[in-house]
């Protein structure tokens, strides 16, 4: 591919990618203000968040082998058709429902944005050019986090909510555009049949799971109902287990579970990313509800917490080389949670110390982010990367569900159980739910320790018979 070419092609992948992170943060700050026109509460406004990332969860699996079908352009271009219609829905809603069914619109086009983006960058740039490719379209997804808390709160201000979905209309038919003409339309010579079986027990499973946890809180759901979906979720996901073992070309081959970094840093970001996937949502409410900030107020508070993230991330290789994955986990795992914790006496601090706190949080949840990533994926071979990164992928966007859903549930029974009638009742709830989230995630520092302590950054652990 020409020079001049394939550097467009990297722009729109960047550009798909800044839309995609972008819409992950912008919500958030907005929350309180989507409550009020659409005559909701705020702290049952969680479903808009769950409906984005537990549709991206279920669809991420599936974008890899449409792209093989279809070819890359086409699926790429559907996804931003659909990511900007999702906005315009999302624009237009006049109540919660509509909300929240165009949400999973949205999560249909963005749940194709990062993997099809990510094999178009793969099958088009050299080998030794790879490496700066990525980091150039990734740089992106580190900005959209960084302006989205600030950009929704002045938004919100200035016009109104239905603004931060509206930004993503031109950009959207830019990216269109430039699809079409400049992007190839890569797919594979045989796609292969798609396990669609495995496929549905895994996605009916998600969101069984996920709306089980939600049940009482949000749906009103009786307590048998939330049970048989309780139990049908895990039944779905041991038959899943089961039918991966008889077929010859299952959607995530159980294999990969012998490896053993991948099995604990997989299970690892699915419980420790429940306070991370939580945080986000939780701490805007706080900010505008709790401490009566605006919503602009709210947005540029959070500005210490992706600076500090970006900043954070230079500092893990040599963490890790020097202390291995095992010790550098564990103690952050811990540092985590208990930060999370913290939150509960944010109301009483003064603004400074607040924003150090946030900072704090923001550059330990950076690191946590870093070390977990890449114990994860380090011993994947090529033959289990595709499908390794794919349900690495699916876990990633199932605990941030998972997050906002527990955050959720918890905010919902302190508010019952102290009221939330006076701002005092309100802060209690808060306080209860940091307090509970924290101790959440440092909990799951237990499943780190099971890693061996001579793992470390690049090679292979320092006592292989440790590793097993």
């Amino acid at each position: 591919m020409e020079p001049a070419r394939l550097k467009i092609l990297l722009w729109i992948v960047a550009v798909g990618f800044f839309m995609q992170t972008l819409d992950s943060t912008i919500v958030n700050t907005a929350l309180p203000s989507m409550a009020r026109s659409l005559g909701e509460s705020p702290l049952n406004m969680h479903s808009v968040v769950i409906a984005y990332s537990l549709t991206m969860a279920m669809l991420i699996p599936a974008s890899g082998w449409l792209a093989d079908r279809f070819g890359t352009r086409k699926v790429f271009l559907g996804a931003i058709v659909l990511f900007v219609a999702g906005s315009l829905a999302c624009a237009s809603s006049q109540t919660l429902m509509q909300l929240v069914a165009a949400r999973v619109v949205q999560g249909a086009g963005g749940a194709m944005l990062l993997p099809v983006g990510r094999l178009v960058v793969l099958r088009n740039v050299p080998r030794d050019q790879f490496l700066a490719a990525m980091s150039f379209v990734a740089i992106p997804g580190l900005i959209g986090p960084l302006i989205g808390p600030t950009l929704g709160g002045w938004m919100v201000q200035a016009a109104s909510w239905h603004w931060i979905f509206l930004i993503n209309v031109p950009v959207g038919i830019v990216g269109a555009a430039m699809t079409w003409l400049y992007m190839p339309d890569n797919r594979a010579v045989s796609a292969g049949r798609f396990d669609m079986v495995g496929y549905l027990m895994l996605s009916v499973g998600m969101v069984a799971l996920s709306f089980s946890l939600d049940g009482v809180a949000e749906l009103g759901m009786e307590r048998a109902t939330v049970l048989v979906l309780l139990v049908f979720s895990f039944a779905l996901i041991i038959a899943y287990g089961l039918h991966a073992q008889r077929r010859p070309d299952p959607l995530f081959p159980l294999s990969l579970f012998r490896i053993h970094t991948y099995t604990v840093g997989l299970l690892g970001n699915l419980f420790a990313r429940i306070g991370s996937g939580a945080m986000p949502f939780l701490l805007p409410l706080l900010l505008q509800i709790g401490l009566g900030r605006t919503p602009m107020e709210a947005g540029m508070m959070m500005l210490p917490v992706a600076a500090m993230a970006m900043t954070a991330k230079r500092i893990v290789p040599a963490l890790i080389a020097r202390h291995g994955y095992r010790r550098v986990l564990v103690c952050n795992t811990i540092l985590v949670g208990s930060l999370m914790a913290s939150f509960s006496a944010s109301p009483s601090l003064p603004l400074w110390a607040m924003l150090i706190q946030l900072g704090l949080y923001g550059g330990a949840n950076s690191i946590q982010f870093t070390a977990m990533n890449t114990v994860t994926l380090r011993d994947l071979d090529a033959a289990g990367a595709g499908s390794g990164n794919s349900l690495f992928s699916m876990v990633q966007m199932l605990s941030m569900s998972l997050g906002v859903t527990v955050a959720g549930a918890l905010l919902a029974a302190f508010s019952s159980y102290f009221g939330r009638a006076t701002p005092v009742e309100a802060l209690a709830a808060f306080r209860a739910t940091f307090l509970c989230i924290g101790l959440i995630t440092c909990a799951s520092a237990w499943i780190f320790w099971q890693l061996a302590p001579g793992i470390r950054g690049g090679g292979a652990p320092t006592e292989p018979g440790e590793a097993g």
